[in-house]
């Protein structure tokens, strides 16, 4: 845990009391599910704390939020860790792989996380609503990312994009956006 304080204070991330604990009891769940069901890379702890903050490093810049959707949230990043640390926004994390959604609900039983629900489909397969912010990482191009999250964007949504240094490839200029960079990692900030 003191690796993970660590890291957060170094980059200026402040998270609510429960953040820590709750985050240290999905390491000690993903690292006995990973052993089985193979459900993310980070293999070692360290890694999976570098992946925990990348998660989260968005709380730094975005607003206040209501609703929230993750597409393709596989073990969890980064839906489950910013539910953690956004415990008043509701999160959609949409996972279609049986073996993930599983583990994440698992996690939201396990930890009382009400804020979030748990959709085990393809986001194509979800009726429309709107959202107040969409994230998605390492799961496709942004301009299929665009295309996902059509059905769920509202004038003033945010798109939330985790992308490495390809990201400056795949924007279109005509967009209102603004590429926030960090350590390994570009967040690409799309306004609706």
């Amino acid at each position: 845990m003191k690796r993970l304080q660590t890291m957060l204070k170094t980059r200026h991330i402040d998270v609510p009391e429960t953040f820590l604990p709750h985050v240290e009891h999905y390491k000690t769940l993903l690292e006995k599910w990973n052993k089985i069901h193979n459900l993310t890379g980070a293999k070692t702890l360290q890694q999976i704390d570098e992946f925990i903050v990348d998660a989260i490093t968005p709380i730094t810049f975005l607003p206040p939020l209501k609703k929230a959707m993750d597409i393709g949230t596989g073990a969890g990043f980064p839906g489950m860790i910013l539910a953690m640390a956004l415990p008043q926004t509701h999160f959609t994390l949409v996972e279609p792989l049986t073996k993930r959604s599983s583990f994440l609900q698992f996690v939201k039983a396990d930890l009382g996380l009400d804020n979030v629900e748990v959709k085990g489909v393809r986001v194509e397969q979800l009726p429309s609503e709107p959202y107040d912010l969409i994230t998605s990482r390492a799961v496709t191009d942004t301009a299929m990312l665009l295309k996902l999250s059509k059905p769920f964007c509202v004038k003033g949504s945010l798109l939330l994009f985790y992308k490495g240094e390809k990201v400056y490839d795949e924007i279109d200029e005509t967009l209102d956006y603004q590429i926030i960079e960090a350590q390994n990692r570009h967040y690409l900030l799309i306004k609706m």
